[in-house]
């Protein structure tokens, strides 16, 4: 099973950008989209050979994500059923037979730091929702989480100690999901540096691969036997992030 997880920042842009192209192409199984800054009704779009379900922010043209997948869903839930959250539609939760496969957009502590608590309760509130999910069936999540986790997750760890995505407060929050058991897919793979899924728009800073992995799959501990190879899309163009990419080798 072949999965792809995009931040396209903006899906209405990402269409005129070659996003269809881009999706016919990797023929993957799921496809899920981090934001989207609209609402479905707002897209006029097709997905061919995918069913689509959204979720999205109750501000217009903010945050937002999408699903897109071939085989349809068991169930799908959107939210984490906290209402402080889920009014930014971050979070898209789609039931397969094997799996829970969660779809979020992780919010952004911002420049000054001035939502880093709002944050941490968010990284508090959506590790317990994870772990609810894990008690039924496995779990993968992914999409835009906001944060490099180690040093090796960014070209410039020092100049950005105290910076929004590499604060130690945000990088603790992903500590405790892999203290929860889960793996982050692509390090099972990839020990070095130098990976990195989104780059600043000034200074030139994607061609110079000065960059952030803050793109992630991360799945329970009991599918760490079924991976079969991660990816990052360095190549891909049409946002400030690349596509990531999961296959595993699941039972026919």
């Amino acid at each position: 099973m072949k999965l792809i997880s995009w931040n396209v920042n903006g899906v209405r842009a990402s269409l005129k950008k070659g996003f269809l192209d881009f999706l016919a192409a990797q023929n993957a199984d799921i496809v899920c989209v981090q934001e989207t800054k609209a609402h479905p009704d707002d897209v006029d779009a097709k997905w061919p050979g995918y069913t689509a379900h959204w979720n999205w922010a109750e501000k217009k043209g903010y945050s937002g994500v999408l699903t897109l997948s071939r085989k349809a869903p068991l169930a799908v839930t959107r939210g984490i059923g906290t209402v402080e959250h889920d009014r930014e539609g971050r979070v898209l939760t789609s039931e397969f037979a094997e799996f829970f496969l969660v779809n979020v957009y992780v919010p952004n502590s911002q420049r000054e730091l001035t939502r880093l608590d709002y944050r941490q309760q968010w990284d508090r509130d959506f590790l317990a929702y994870l772990r609810a999910l894990e008690k039924r069936k496995p779990v993968i999540f992914c999409g835009d989480l906001n944060v490099a986790h180690t040093e090796i997750d960014l070209a410039r760890p020092k100049d950005n100690v105290r910076n929004h995505g590499f604060t130690i407060e945000e990088r603790t929050g992903f500590d405790a999901l892999v203290a929860a058991g889960f793996v982050d897919t692509f390090r099972e793979f990839e020990k070095a540096g130098g990976h990195y899924t989104w780059w600043s728009q000034m200074n030139n800073a994607r061609s110079r691969n000065i960059g952030w992995r803050i793109d992630y799959f991360l799945c329970s501990e009991s599918l760490r036997k079924k991976l079969k190879s991660a990816t990052i899309y360095k190549d891909v163009t049409g946002s400030d992030h690349c596509p990531v990419g999961l296959e595993l080798i699941l039972r026919k």
